[in-house]
């Protein structure tokens, strides 16, 4: 799916075409985003930037925001995704189809806790309500685009290895674990799919990125920091020492 098997994981209202250059010295894929899609979610971020001052992209239109930062990745040397947040298949769709025509990822998320987007329908509100996640990803999937669906492991009462393999037969190609301090469940998603697994949370050197790769992940991603050069070369120095000791990747599904 991407090499290095170093993501840098989206940051709302940050993460865009120039963050995604900005890493991809050291990162085999950067996802853009979190944008809203449709009228519910971006009334969210519009309440969001409104009334706590949050970061969030609010262009005009979604599509054309999507299409003008994927052609501006065009000569990078890194693979682009869009994290995408939608409570309707439609506007997923047309992004992927987008996404698709630049040999992006599309990355649906069922992960942002943030309360107006919950509220909305949209976020870690699909994971407990996997029906209405499983459309979204089909209609991403249905377009040729790579699909990654970003989720959270810390939700009680949800079955995530259920999830899991609910997004894997609707079409999904990979599965961006928040792991919030839960790295075991990791393992638990390794065995249970063949999805392409990227592991996120704290990692920052040597020592988590063996914990995520030893659990079982195909790669990992950097949050927070990832527009921080020391933090980013030291995550992919301990990648490339994982594999040239573990031998190479197989090629990644595509």
């Amino acid at each position: 799916m991407f090499d290095p098997r170093l993501a840098l994981a989206s940051l709302s209202g940050e993460a865009d075409a120039e963050w995604a250059a900005s890493g991809a010295e050291w990162a085999g894929a950067a996802f853009l985003g979190g944008l809203c899609l449709d009228e519910p979610t971006r009334e969210a971020a519009r309440e969001m930037v409104a009334d706590r001052d949050r970061e969030e992209f609010l262009p005009d239109d979604p599509i054309v925001f999507v299409a003008d930062e994927l052609a501006a990745l065009s000569g990078v040397d890194v693979r682009a995704g869009i994290n995408v947040r939608s409570t309707t298949t439609a506007p997923v769709r047309e992004v992927a189809e987008v996404a698709a025509e630049h040999d992006a990822i599309v990355e649906i998320n069922a992960h942002c806790r943030q309360a107006e987007l919950c509220a909305a329908g949209a976020g870690e509100t699909l994971l407990r309500e996997p029906d209405r996640l499983e459309p979204l990803v089909g209609a991403a999937a249905a377009t040729g685009a790579d699909v990654s669906v970003k989720v959270r492991t810390e939700l009680a009462g949800v079955d995530l290895v259920d999830v899991a393999k609910r997004v894997d037969a609707a079409g999904a190609d990979a599965l961006h674990v928040d792991a919030m301090d839960s790295e075991a469940r990791v393992a638990d998603l390794a065995d249970a799919t063949d999805l392409f697994l990227i592991a996120n949370n704290g990692v920052r050197g040597r020592e988590s990125v063996r914990e995520y790769l030893e659990h079982g992940a195909d790669a990992v991603s950097v949050g927070r920091p990832s527009d921080d050069p020391a933090v980013l070369e030291r995550v992919a120095d301990a990648v490339e020492e994982w594999f040239a000791e573990h031998g190479a990747p197989a090629e990644a599904p595509r």
